[in-house]
């Protein structure tokens, strides 16, 4: 057993004893490279200079401060390998060591400017060429990298060289076997895997500890009741919240402070303690909507003057405009509450715009407090000393609108992804548990679809299909919920979900993969949980392609005229059933018409309707409310042309494009007294049952205008798109038509009831007073 320790230390020992070999020759290495600094600095002040002074710190850029690391570190490590016993301990050396990677992610980013001054310096000042040519300091045989000269050029050699701490990339490889050999500190590791991401320059905290830039990103503040965009910045000990200072051209971007908590005093309130809170002023969906389109029809147009090689300036003004209408966008929409609160004080109150942002700061926050933190009081000068490195430290560069993407980043994907939530497991003891889908548009999530609660399981077999309209999209999000059923713990913030979230996780929506014919099965982990789901997506022309049904029996893909002389019913038969249930119940479902129901709940009773089969009511009463919605909704799409008919759609897209009111009345109301009488009526008695669930708005959170986003295109858009062969970029017209056809509805939901027989009583020929 001796033996075997013994043998162990001494493979340590020449572990660590050729680890120190590599670190002085890297030493040696850095020392020539900074013997020229001192001479070059000292002229640049004269009337000669070889260099400048801003030339030199370029060159130079952190060299002095990863040589100082380094000796340090030999220094300290030298003593410890010649006298070495098995008492010996240097994870401390090490973790000192990781906690200063920030300057070496300094040092890279600097790199290639660093290079192209060196080179240009040379190519225009003998006397430097001869400096750094003079520089050639040899590497040890046995490494190729080192064998490159180290010139002024190959400052690489700090970038490159044999040292296993330079850089994050190979760092970790050389220092995790070294760990593994030592055992060195398991500590270390941990705080490398988990804190210590390379990319952060490191601020001291007031425990003397490196502080970290943790994450950061763009939030909507409410601050005296205004919304106002911010910039936060999550640090290992402290939130900070900034906002960018405006600046002169040329001058230097800066944050300013606004305020800031250390994570040692941060609490988030109670649901009781909530409820003090100022009210949200919650912008109606339709201004939102609205303001879709305008975005949408700005983005046809710039589309437009690109394809007619048109003028930049028409184009900049054209994205001016976009960015303010997307910065509105972005500063109204949001409305889930996350407050943070100083125990000490002051509460602030930020609105996110999905339940995963919010879960996701607030889970980072309390990862960091699981430490034992120190509560404290930032100097003025700290402060600005902390507020100037988060301008270098962000990550999160952009306001997260469309305009600020390049053109050539992908587009996102414009129509319907179909997602099949199949089930979870990964469940420490039974719950009552869902899922939401979640997708980004104009720049940020939304949640799209809500499964089933399926109670008290460990594994919830949901198997729910949904279908999702992308505008735009690029990723797919996940949450998994445990339903509350407890009372007592309902938050009176009225969109506060007190449901708590098991796991969450989210996926790219890459076009390639995604556009094929076949379902695509995947798993998502989150926190352990495992989710199983499938999906697949269909463009909008291949999705809205309505196909007339071979067969003159049943009623699905067949004309409404048909159908109703069939029944010899004044409306469709299922028209009336579904409507008629959904009244009964499902009125006050949240997202009612919004939420897709079960696939396949659907197909069972499209088959039912479509036979005629005599337990159609005992099946719609034990049929789940979304499932019947959902059949309602393909009923309409599936008819062979448009409720509103192919004829008219032109006429529609011209009277809804009227400013005038006058003439806008007059010409919508022309064009339903010249549909056909069955499309006429099933339309009207449609339109007041969609008022009626409106009305139920504050319980279902269904607008008129989401209403109208659901049922507008299925209930207008043309059966076969003649005249899109000729659009280049499908999904921006798309868009625009689809912004339309919601219009047209809403502007039939918005106007006082319409009957009838007042509209054919009211046939007076408009030609003789439009």
């Amino acid at each position: 057993g001796e033996r075997d320790a013994g043998k162990g230390l001494e493979m340590r020992k020449l572990v660590l004893s050729g680890f120190l070999a590599s670190e002085e020759i890297y030493i040696n290495q850095l020392e020539a490279l900074l013997l020229p600094m001192k001479p070059l600095k000292a002229t640049a002040t004269t009337s000669q200079p070889v260099l400048t002074l801003q030339q030199i710190e370029t060159i130079f850029y952190k060299i002095q401060d990863i040589y100082e690391i380094h000796k340090e570190f030999y220094d300290s490590l030298c003593p410890k390998v010649q006298q070495w016993d098995s008492n010996v301990t240097m994870g401390h050396l090490f973790q000192k060591l990781a906690s200063q990677l920030g300057v070496y992610k300094a040092f890279v980013d600097n790199y290639k400017i660093a290079l192209e001054t060196a080179e240009k310096c040379s190519q225009s000042n003998y006397q430097f060429q001869k400096i750094s040519e003079e520089l050639k300091v040899k590497g040890p045989k046995d490494s190729k990298e080192s064998h490159t000269s180290v010139t002024m050029e190959g400052t690489a050699g700090v970038g490159r060289g044999t040292q296993p701490f330079v850089c994050a990339g190979p760092a970790w490889v050389n220092c995790r076997a070294l760990c593994d050999a030592l055992r060195i500190s398991q500590n270390f590791l941990s705080s490398i895997n988990e804190d210590i991401d390379p990319r952060r320059t490191a601020v001291t905290t007031p425990k003397g500890e490196t502080r970290q830039l943790v994450k950061d990103g763009f939030l909507v503040e409410l601050s005296e009741g205004s919304r106002k965009l911010r910039h936060v910045f999550l640090f290992t000990d402290v939130l900070l919240c900034a906002k960018l200072k405006k600046t002169a051209v040329g001058k230097h971007q800066q944050y300013d402070c606004k305020w800031y908590v250390p994570l040692a005093d941060l609490v988030f309130p109670s649901p009781e303690e909530s409820e003090h809170c100022p009210q949200v002023h919650v912008i109606p969906d339709h201004e939102l909507e609205d303001m879709k389109t305008k975005i949408s029809a700005i983005k046809s147009e710039v589309q437009k003057e690109k394809a007619n090689k048109g003028q930049s300036r028409a184009i900049e003004r054209l994205k001016k405009k976009m960015f303010e209408n997307e910065f509105w966008l972005l500063l109204n929409s949001p409305a889930i509450p996350f407050r943070i609160h100083n125990r000490n004080g002051k509460s602030y109150l930020f609105l996110l715009s999905s339940d995963y942002e919010r879960s996701e700061w607030r889970e980072a926050i309390q990862k960091l407090q699981k430490k034992d933190l120190q509560a404290f009081v930032l100097s003025s000068v700290e402060l600005q000393v902390l507020t100037g490195s988060c301008f270098k430290l962000r990550t999160v560069h952009n306001i997260p609108v469309t305009s600020n993407k390049d053109d050539d980043e992908s587009p996102g994907l414009y129509g319907f992804l179909h997602v099949i939530v199949h089930s979870a497991k990964g469940f420490k003891q039974s719950a009552n548990l869902y899922c939401t889908l979640e997708v980004d548009s104009f720049g940020y999530f939304v949640s799209k679809a809500k499964t089933r609660v399926f109670r008290d399981t460990t594994e919830p077999q949901w198997n729910e299909e949904f279908e999702i309209e992308l505008e735009g999209s690029q990723s797919l999000r996940i949450l998994c919920y445990e339903k509350c059923y407890d009372k007592t713990k309902l938050n009176k913030d009225n969109n506060e979900i007190v449901d708590k979230i098991m796991g969450k996780g989210q996926i790219q929506l890459d076009p390639q993969a995604v556009q094929t014919k076949n379902w695509h099965m995947d798993v998502i982990e989150m926190n352990g949980i495992k989710v199983e789901f499938s999906m697949k997506f269909t463009s909008r022309d291949m999705s809205l392609k309505r196909t007339p049904s071979k067969k003159q029996t049943g009623v699905f893909g067949v004309k409404i005229s048909v159908v109703t002389k069939r029944e010899r019913s004044k409306v469709p038969y299922i028209v009336r059933q579904c409507i008629e249930e959904v009244e009964k119940r499902g009125i006050e479902e949240v997202g009612i018409y919004r939420i897709s129901g079960v696939a396949t709940d659907i197909q069972a009773l499209k088959a039912v309707f479509d036979a005629n089969n005599k337990d159609i009511l005992v099946m719609l009463s034990d049929m789940d409310i979304n499932a019947i919605a959902g059949t309602l909704k393909l009923y309409f799409r599936e008819l062979p042309e448009p409720l509103l008919t192919d004829r008219l759609y032109p006429a529609f897209m011209e009277g809804i494009a009227l400013s005038d009111p006058a003439a806008k009345e007059n010409c919508m109301m022309h064009l339903l007294r010249s549909l056909p009488d069955p499309n006429l009526i099933t339309f009207l008695f449609l339109l007041e049952h969609l008022k009626r669930v409106a009305e139920k708005e504050p319980i279902n959170k269904m607008s008129l205008h989401n209403l109208a986003t659901v049922f507008g295109p299925t209930l207008l858009r043309p059966s076969e798109g003649e005249s899109k062969a000729h659009l280049t970029l499908a999904s921006d017209i798309w868009s625009h038509d689809v912004m339309a056809q919601v219009q047209v509805l809403l502007y039939y939901l918005q106007h006082p009831p319409i009957s009838f027989t007042e509209l054919k009583r009211n046939t007076l020929y408009f030609s003789t007073d439009v």
